[in-house]
């Protein structure tokens, strides 16, 4: 599944992800982010998770609109031409 952080809480990290396909939001699991590339989530940053037994985020990776297969995406923009 792939979501964007909606809040997180370095102090306690609490956070929630809210899914791209239907909104819905999932608590961050307890140590979401052991193991993880993350060291601390931003409000508004797209990360693929899975959930826990419970339906709490975890095994959070980096996501991308390419991830998602947004159509009419462009990977690589054009060159702007210079003037």
């Amino acid at each position: 599944m792939q979501g964007v952080i909606k809040s997180y809480d370095p102090a306690s990290s609490d956070g929630i992800i809210v899914r791209d396909t239907d909104m819905s939001e999932y608590d961050l699991a307890p140590n979401s982010l052991a193991g993880t590339v993350f060291r601390m989530l931003r409000q508004g940053q797209r990360v693929c998770f899975e959930l826990d037994s419970m339906g709490r985020a975890t095994n959070l990776n980096l996501g991308s609109e390419v991830d998602m297969g947004t159509p009419a995406f462009q990977q690589h923009a054009e060159p702007v031409p210079e003037v």
